[in-house]
């Protein structure tokens, strides 16, 4: 059962996965960062410095700290739905930029090399034995 699994484990399609899931984890912390640190802080400027993650509308005001209030977050909505944005353009850039690599004709081979002088020499000699043979 040991050996099964790590057979299992160790196929290529399996680190693959792996990497690509590991990668995938950066590439969130980074358009996290990116939507956090450089979106959000221009688009509250514009919007006279509001500050989107905590926005929200109270539904019900709560009674004490053992009964908080309800309320729709719609500011963390927000946020997400950018990151959500971000994330599928900068994925869709990505896979266009790989189709358009993968789509580029290959590039013409260079011409022939010329003949040495060894092959000249015996072209001559293979073309003077077939003349006398004739």
């Amino acid at each position: 059962m040991i050996k099964e699994f790590k057979e299992f484990a160790m196929k290529g399609n399996m680190i693959d996965m792996a990497v690509g899931i590991i990668i995938g984890a950066a590439f969130g912390a980074v358009v996290k960062s990116l939507v956090d640190d450089l979106i959000m802080p221009p688009i509250g400027l514009l919007t006279g410095g509001l500050d989107f993650k905590d926005k929200l509308l109270v539904l019900s005001p709560g009674a004490d700290a053992a009964h908080p209030a309800s309320a729709i977050h719609y500011g963390a909505f927000i946020t997400v739905a950018l990151h959500f944005l971000i994330v599928s353009l900068a994925v869709f850039m990505l896979v266009k930029a790989i189709q358009r690599l993968k789509s580029e004709k290959p590039a013409t081979p260079p011409p022939p090399a010329e003949p040495t002088k060894q092959e000249l020499l015996l072209t001559e000699i293979r073309d003077l034995l077939k003349s006398k043979n004739s």
